[in-house]
């Protein structure tokens, strides 16, 4: 202590400790003693100066001699019995500036410190808050004082999965344990915001004494809501560029859309686009100037009932001139109505729409236009009603993000569109739209294309009728999809055709197809060396029935077997060799002959049919077998059955199944006569042909069949190995003439010029039948001739 003479006036044990001097040898004497000059002013003098509580900085020489720099604070105290006296507080410099430091920085977080700091006393309610906390607490702090965090956060709730449900049970056990939690996420509404949802960032620790004893937790809190939607943006924007495309339907894209966009962006979403986009085609320039081309195609609400919607998805959407939409369309630029005016021309000539904007609240309105690779191709749009907040710039930038993106997976989406729609188109084309009438078999298919996502497959069947009432029947798969698998089952469903009409065996038709594919191949490699599509391979198998022998021959190439379908028994997969897959090649094919029972059903399928539903063959063929049972229905039914049992859901690969009932022919509709070998054949075949056809009472065809027949048994006798048969069948609407033989010589039709007296024996045949061709077997051959009935309803065998 100085008095107003700057005179030691007393002298703590302190002092003593960091001067070195003893209170008797400094009392009394002038403090300039013991100090030395600074900036030329006596020590003294600045330390008895008047005026508040200040800190100065001095120089005191030690006991020892050595100088000490310190800081010195200086009060003035009421006069004393002494006069004024000044108390000095001496101190090192750095231990004061650190205690200036903590009581500034204590200060500052007290009233200017941006984070929110509350203390939650023992019973973890509130004691204390800085400036920042009490900002979310209007009106005065006392009331808020003795609160727990619950009661002045109600309804709030902790983000972090991994910590308590609530704030108090979190604080109770950072009370308990001591150990510190940071980075805890909390989202609610403050009082002071109670329409605005914010997200906080919570710290806590214990606040304890020298001894260790809690007194309390401490609060440190940070809004991060601005973060926390920029995360969640980044999120949606993350989680949207798996979501929409997932396929390449244009619809089911435009759903995904509204999907991300519904509730975490808006409370509605529609998406309109174009009729050209809907269709497949490339929009235009004009066609993006006008909203009456318009169409909905899917919109989503955060209510059921979709209250906003004024039309359906389908529905053509007509925006007037000057709407959001419409400058969309034009522009190509989003149109944002942060605040919508329900007064703005656009919506008075719309009364409906203003109507349902009025009634529902509607204050935020987003038009966003849907383009790719610079073309306009829909506009979305986006409203709030429910939510409080408007639409912002944020908003607009990440909706505009999400557009972009889903505008690329429609446009991908409206080409592959286009391209499969080319390709079911060609396919559908070569596939027979009706199968012929067939009096040997009885049949009923169905042909499913693959869905967009697979794409269009080369799945084909087909009934063709050969030589001597018999039937082709035909199912096969070209390996791969797209407009090349389209484009090759036409080629190989030509191509059978063909073989077919040369009537030859189901081994040598497929090898003859073999053979095809595998040039097919190379021509393709050869083309496009880089790899581009080409023929891969395929599978088919062909059976040949006759209803007179009720047989039937089998081959397959890399198909799966037939199913018969019995009245008496189980279902029966036909044991047919498989042979490798056309394109193959190296391995002959190899036939089996199956005798067919009255009443069975046959069942040609792909293996699409099978794998259809979970992938397993094994699966399939039991579901197969199950849906072929009871082979007495009718065989749409079948078909239906078939359908529903292995097909539940849309099949990711062409299914072609092709189910028939072969009939035998009545026995007296059939005649055969073994003949002699030797030129006197020839009267008794006419004979015998004559004979039938009047007691089938088709005596119109006697003059024409005994021809046919003459010169026929007459080729075979002259001309082939022995012995010979004639064989007269009669269907619905032909009569059939065969002559077989033993000679695996085929007759040619030639013309006979005027001077010869031979050669016009099949000219003569050509002329009056109306097809005719020749079939070999195994042992020979057959001609046949074939002429239509004029009465099919007539010539029922007489009694």
């Amino acid at each position: 202590m100085l008095d107003a003479e700057g005179l030691v006036a007393g002298w703590s044990p302190e002092a003593e400790h960091l001067l070195g001097y003893r209170a008797q040898e400094v009392l009394g004497q002038p403090v300039d003693s013991l100090s030395v000059h600074v900036d030329g002013q006596r020590a003294g003098e600045r330390l008895t100066q008047s005026g508040p509580e200040r800190w100065l900085d001095v120089v005191f020489r030690h006991r020892s001699g050595r100088l000490l720099r310190l800081v010195a604070a200086c009060r003035q105290l009421p006069a004393t019995v002494i006069g004024p006296t000044t108390v000095v507080f001496l101190g090192d410099p750095e231990h004061v500036r650190g205690r200036q430091l903590q009581q500034a920085m204590l200060h500052g977080i007290s009233t200017h410190s941006p984070v929110g700091m509350t203390i939650y006393g023992p019973d973890l309610r509130m004691a204390w808050a800085n400036a920042a906390a009490r900002q979310e607490l209007p009106g005065t702090f006392d009331q808020y004082v003795g609160r727990s965090e619950d009661e002045l956060y109600p309804g709030s709730e902790v983000l972090s999965a991994q910590y308590p449900a609530t704030i108090t049970q979190l604080m109770g056990k950072v009370l308990d344990s001591g150990q510190t939690v940071t980075g805890v996420h909390y989202r609610g509404c403050p009082a002071s915001d109670p329409d605005r949802e914010h997200v906080w960032s919570l710290s806590y620790y214990r606040l304890q004494d020298a001894d260790g004893r809690a007194l309390g937790v401490c609060e440190e809190s940070v809004d991060v809501t601005d973060l926390h939607q920029a995360q969640q943006r980044l999120a949606l924007l993350n989680e949207a560029s798996v979501l929409i495309g997932s396929t390449l339907d244009l619809h089911r894209t435009v759903q995904e859309l509204t999907e991300v966009l519904v509730p975490r962006v808006a409370d509605f979403t529609a998406v309109d686009l174009l009729g050209d986009v809907l269709a497949g085609r490339e929009p235009d320039a004009r066609s993006a100037r006008g909203t009456g081309d318009l169409c909905r195609v899917a919109h989503r609400s955060v209510r059921e009932d979709l209250p906003e919607a004024v039309v359906t998805p389908g529905q053509r959407v007509g925006y007037s001139q000057g709407s959001p939409h419409w400058q969309c369309l034009t522009s190509g630029q989003p149109v944002l109505n942060a605040v919508l005016d329900l007064s703005q021309p656009w919506l008075r000539e719309d009364p409906v729409r203003s109507d349902r904007l009025r009634k529902l609240g509607i204050h935020s309105h987003l038009a966003v236009p849907l383009r790719a690779r610079g073309v306009t191709m829909g506009v979305a749009t986006l409203m709030r009603w429910r939510t409080p907040d408007p639409f912002a710039a944020e908003d607009l930038l990440l909706v505009e993000e999400l557009a972009a993106r889903a505008a690329v997976c429609i446009d991908n989406a409206r080409r592959y569109t286009r391209e499969h729609q080319s390709a079911l188109t060609l396919q559908r084309s070569l596939l027979p739209h009706e199968l012929p009438t067939q009096e040997a078999v009885e049949a009923a298919y169905r042909y499913l294309p693959a869905d967009t996502e697979a794409g269009v497959g080369g799945d084909w069947f087909d009934v063709l009728p050969l030589a001597c009432a018999r039937v082709g029947l035909v199912v096969g798969d070209v390996i791969g999809h797209g407009i090349h698998a389209a484009a090759t089952m036409g080629r190989l469903r030509t191509a059978v055709h063909t073989l077919a009409d040369l009537d030859l065996p189901p081994d040598e038709l497929l090898t003859h197809l073999d053979d095809l594919v595998s040039r097919l191949a190379l021509e393709a490699e050869a083309a496009h060396p880089y790899g581009i599509e080409g023929v891969l391979g395929a599978s088919c198998l062909y059976a040949i029935y006759d209803p007179v022998t009720r047989r039937a021959i089998f081959a397959r190439a890399g198909h799966p077997p037939p199913a018969l379908a019995h009245l008496d028994k189980a279902v029966e997969f036909l044991d047919i060799p498989a042979g490798p897959p056309l394109g193959v090649g190296g391995l002959p094919f190899e036939s089996v002959e199956v005798e067919i029972p009255e009443g069975c059903v046959l069942a040609l399928y792909t293996d699409g049919l099978l794998t259809a539903s979970d992938g397993d063959e094994d699966t399939g063929l039991e579901r197969l077998g199950f849906a072929l049972a009871h082979p007495d229905r009718p065989l749409e039914e079948v078909c239906d059955t078939m359908e529903r049992l292995l097909l539940p859901d849309r099949a990711h690969d062409d299914v072609a199944f092709l189910v028939t009932r072969p009939r035998a022919l009545p026995a007296e509709n059939v005649a055969t006569w073994d003949l002699a070998f030797e030129p006197a054949a020839v009267g008794r075949a006419r004979e015998l042909a004559s004979d039938r056809l009047t007691q089938w009472r088709l005596l119109e065809l006697t003059f024409s069949v005994e021809l046919i027949v003459s010169e026929l048994v007459t080729n075979a006798i002259r001309h082939a190995i022995g012995p010979v048969a004639l064989r007269l069948i009669r269907t619905q609407n032909r009569l059939i003439c065969a002559v077989s033989d033993h000679s695996s010589t085929s007759p040619h039709l030639q013309r006979a010029n005027v001077g010869e007296e031979g050669g016009r024996g099949l000219f003569l045949v050509a002329q009056f039948a109306q097809r005719w061709g020749t079939r070999y077997t195994g042992d020979g051959k057959v001609i046949w001739a074939e002429l239509p009935l004029a009465d099919p309803s007539a010539g029922n065998p007489q009694p």
